[in-house]
Formats: C-alpha cells, structure tokens, sequence
C-alpha cells in the first residue's frame, strides 16, 4: 500500500541507496576500489549512478523500492515543502573515462521544454581522483565562433576550440547548460546535475553513435559561466557548489560526530540531504531507526521527514553533503 507524504512519517529514516552501473564505450572494465564490481567481458562500465530512479533503496523501512517509485509516492516527504513535482530533482554519478567522452553539449531548461522534456541539464564535477596531467574540457576558447565549431565538427578538430582545464583532486568544476565540453581520461569525477540525461554530441572519435549537430549548435552558447569553482572555508565545511539546482559541501567531521543538522547557525533544515563517502566510512545514527553504514563510494538519503541523526566517523571520512536547490522560476 502506498505510503502518503501525510502519514507514517516514522517510515522516512536515512536509507541507503545500491549504485546502478551503466555501460558505456569509453568506460572501464574494473571499478575496484571505489565498487566491487567488475564489466562482463568486452563490455565497459562509464558511471555508478548513485540517485538515479532505477536505483534500488538497500536499507530500512523502503529497502527493495526504487528512488523514482519513492518520489512518485511521496515527494514532499523526501523533499520536504520545497518539492516541485513527484520527480527526483537530481542524478548524481560517478564517473570513470578510461578514454575521451564525446564532445558534447546539454540543453538548458527553455530549450529542452521546447522539445517535450522536462528540464535541461546544468552539472557540476568534483574531482575524486586525478592523475598528473588530468584535464577536462569545459567551455569553448575565447573568440570562438559557432561558425568556427562547426567547422571542427566537420574537419574532425574540434579539440583546437576547446578550453581545457587541469583538474587535482578536490576541485570542483561547474559545467552549466549550454556549455560545450568532454571529460578526459585520468580522473574520476562525481558529477551532480540536474535529473536529465540529455546530451547533445557534436563529436564522438568515430565511435558509431549517434551524433546530434542541429540540436547542439542550437543549444551551444560560446561564453558561459563554467570552470573552476573556488571553494568557501567556513567553520563546520567547505561550500564547493552553491548553484541554482544544487548545493555540495564538504561536511567536517575531524574524526568524530558530527550533529544531526549538518548545518551552521541560524540555517533553516534542509529539505533532501545525500550523504557521500568520498573516502573513509561512516555510521547514520539517530533514535527510532536501525544505524545505516555508509561505505567509500556510498550514498545515503536523508529524506526531509527524517528524524534527527548523528553522522559518526569510522575512519578517513571526507563526507559530501548534496542537497537540490530550486531556481526561482519553479518556485
């Protein structure tokens, strides 16, 4: 029986969420040690997709349900009243290029509803693991013109208009709507963005697949807000992304417990919270609920009914707090 965002709020603790792996060509075969888990043979995994709606709740009271059927039956209770629509507002991955992603570009929110689907992409990557060397590209070179793109598309040197960035681990990198990019091998980023998989390729290395040039060009803007995001120290975080769909924070925790709240003085509750081990481990505890492990490389949903709880330290935690923000518009 279905569960209303009006009663049993006792059901809406912090669960954990089992990733989903999607192949892709550009992918890697062995995900250790971030997941156990390892590709068929001749086939390639490219994301763990941590909240995406076909991931399945692995603990407490909804364990065996996926994300989206939870947000279809309660929104308001995973959301809290800030909740929009009975759909989840944002996919979270990570991602792990063993080669060059295509060339690509993502539709913002007016130009996706132009073409029947709900919301455009926005995104932002924290860098997780780098080697030397690493790069991403974000953004076109200054004075490039779309005619000059187009060209590349053609000629097969798109590269050349491409402004690259060299990425160490701990930065985060904001990719808007818009913006044309690919990410390099190298690193192994987590990308939050808005639910959508959208994407526009303008060049894929002769891979085969579809490409869709009418539709990136119309969607590509030469000069956008994307790149390096500096990083605000405060006294309980470090506020990575603060962005009209999302917020990431890295939460201290200096090896013990962190409170129930996960926020500073006078912030109100948050509404949604996931939780994210980017390294070390941890233990979801409060009263009335079983304590939920959360491993490197896991993710834990806080829903807005939950009851309060306490974040414990099990060693090495670099806790990732991502929670959806909602820009004026939807409001």
């Amino acid at each position: 029986m279905a569960i209303s965002s009006q009663s049993a709020s006792s059901v809406w603790v912090p669960f954990r969420i089992l990733p989903w792996f999607s192949e892709r060509p550009w992918g890697c075969r062995d995900l250790r040690p971030w997941y156990d888990q390892i590709a068929e043979q001749e086939k390639l995994i490219g994301e763990a997709w941590l909240t995406g709606d076909q991931c399945v709740v692995a603990s407490g009271p909804h364990a065996g349900q996926t994300l989206g059927a939870l947000f279809a039956e309660a929104p308001e209770s995973l959301l809290g009243k800030a909740a929009t629509s009975n759909a989840s507002p944002l996919l979270i991955k990570v991602i792990f290029a063993h080669e060059k992603l295509s060339v690509q570009v993502h539709p913002d929110d007016a130009m996706a509803q132009k073409y029947g689907d709900p919301r455009g992409k926005t995104e932002c990557w924290y860098v997780l693991e780098a080697e030397p060397g690493a790069k991403v590209a974000c953004g076109l070179k200054p004075g490039v013109t779309l005619n000059e793109v187009m060209e590349g598309i053609s000629a097969g040197t798109l590269e050349n208009s491409l402004n690259l960035l060299d990425v160490t681990p701990g930065e985060m990198v904001f990719v808007d709507a818009g913006t044309v990019h690919a990410i390099w091998p190298g690193a192994i980023l987590l990308e939050t963005q808005q639910n959508c998989d959208l994407t526009y390729r303008m060049y894929d290395y002769g891979r085969g697949r579809e490409l869709h040039i009418k539709k990136s060009l119309e969607a590509t803007r030469l000069v956008t807000r994307a790149g390096v995001v500096s990083a605000r120290t405060l006294a309980d975080r470090t506020l990575l992304m603060d962005g009209d769909y999302f917020c990431v924070e890295q939460i201290v925790t200096a090896g013990s417990r962190v409170s129930a709240s996960l926020r500073g003085e006078d912030e109100p509750m948050p509404g949604l919270q996931y939780l994210f081990a980017a390294d070390g481990a941890a233990r979801i505890a409060g009263t009335g609920f079983e304590a939920v492990n959360l491993p490197k490389g896991g993710m834990v949903a806080v829903p807005a009914a939950s009851p309060g709880f306490e974040v414990e330290d099990l060693g090495g935690l670099k806790l990732i707090r991502i929670t959806p923000r909602w820009p004026e518009a939807d409001r």
